[in-house]
């Protein structure tokens, strides 16, 4: 679907830079083309000092936006989920990030997920990268204890595993 909508922009690449910035932050676009992020407006002039365009590319892409009825419908409908990561230092917890070969591969969270609960770990949440979003997407999982050197190796020895960090 990512390609089908940057394909809508494919002759404005400032278009699709403003595309790329709502969706991975998770901003929508009112009925008025204002972007915001619930009932927070965000400036235009904000998200174009972001991604280094002018703000009428912010205008003109959110006028696209409302005329189509198929992005219309995914960009009034797109939510933020706020991310234990960066607070994951001050709240003492520990985030653990798993790169992989293939993202697209089936029964990855399910495995990773099953491998942490086989070593007594709970997961205060879990997030995972679009490989249609990102070139080379991630796991990270979130957890308010540490992670035993037996469950590391455990989840490198899953066949799908590239790379494995602790934060």
């Amino acid at each position: 679907m990512f390609n089908e909508i940057m394909e809508k922009f494919e002759g404005s690449p400032s278009q699709q830079a403003v595309i790329r910035l709502l969706l991975e932050r998770g901003f929508s676009v009112n009925d008025d083309g204002r972007v915001v992020s619930g009932g927070i407006e965000i400036p235009n002039t904000g998200i174009a000092r972001e991604i280094d365009v002018d703000r009428r590319v912010v205008d003109s892409t959110t006028n696209a936006i409302l005329d189509d009825p198929e992005l219309r419908r995914i960009f009034q409908n797109i939510s933020q989920v706020p991310s234990l990561m960066d607070l994951a230092p001050v709240l003492d917890l520990t985030v653990l990030s798993i790169a992989v070969d293939n993202a697209e591969q089936k029964g990855i969270v399910a495995q990773v997920t099953g491998t942490l609960a086989d070593n007594d770990i709970s997961i205060r949440q879990t997030i995972s990268e679009d490989p249609e979003f990102t070139d080379e997407p991630r796991l990270y999982l979130i957890t308010d204890q540490d992670i035993s050197g037996t469950a590391i190796t455990e989840l490198r020895d899953l066949e799908f595993v590239r790379k494995i960090e602790l934060q």
